[in-house]
């Protein structure tokens, strides 16, 4: 073969090798969170990977941040909650500006995000730690997401049975888990398996 020939395949094949590599989005940073301006919200939707990768998207989120909430045991390890004996589920702690976008917002974008009426979890997630959780941090969030839960079960057949209750103690996961999708998703099939559908279905970056 000659040497022109074998630039051309090199040049082909590395050509279809960058084409392949998924597109790289960057998702804004965090931004510093003032108590007298923003709220915060905290969703379990099944695994925190896939809620992160929603609500760091959106137009008015400060942060989206991966971890555990719900369970008895303070300052719970990664076997502990996996073991299922903290009691904790997955959450996603979220911080909105609500001039920006509003609770009711907020969580319009939860209930199209999962599938609220699965008691088992989320797609290949399953179990008590992938339930579905709305943990309120003030009466009026409260009141805003019974509201919500009531309007959404319009949408489904099946009854909703995503449990509402006051805020608990947070326990941030580790940083390794933070932005996962976007720092993952070329790395780890699970994420172009599970959670780039859920993205493009709701008319997100993937």
């Amino acid at each position: 073969m000659k040497a022109s020939h074998k630039i051309t395949i090199l040049l082909t094949t590395a050509l279809l090798l960058a084409s392949c590599k998924p597109e790289i989005v960057n998702v804004k940073p965090d931004e510093p969170t003032n108590p007298q301006k923003h709220e915060t919200i905290t969703l379990g939707g099944g695994c925190y990977w896939c809620v992160e990768a929603v609500f760091q998207q959106l137009d008015g989120v400060i942060s989206a941040t991966s971890g555990f909430m719900g369970g008895h045991i303070p300052n719970p390890t990664s076997e502990e909650v996996y073991s299922l004996t903290s009691g904790h589920i997955e959450v996603v702690q979220v911080v909105f500006d609500p001039q920006i976008i509003s609770a009711p917002e907020i969580l319009k974008w939860f209930w199209k995000a999962h599938d609220p009426t699965d008691p088992r979890g989320q797609g290949v997630d399953k179990g008590p730690i992938y339930m579905s959780y709305i943990f309120t941090h003030s009466p009026k969030q409260r009141e805003l997401a019974e509201t919500s839960k009531k309007e959404a079960q319009t949408n489904f057949d099946a009854p909703i049975v995503t449990t509402i209750q006051d805020a608990e103690e947070f326990y941030a996961a580790k940083e390794e888990h933070q932005d996962y999708y976007f720092r993952m998703k070329g790395e780890n099939p699970y994420c172009p398996q599970q959670i780039t559908p859920k993205l493009k279905k709701l008319g997100l970056d993937y």
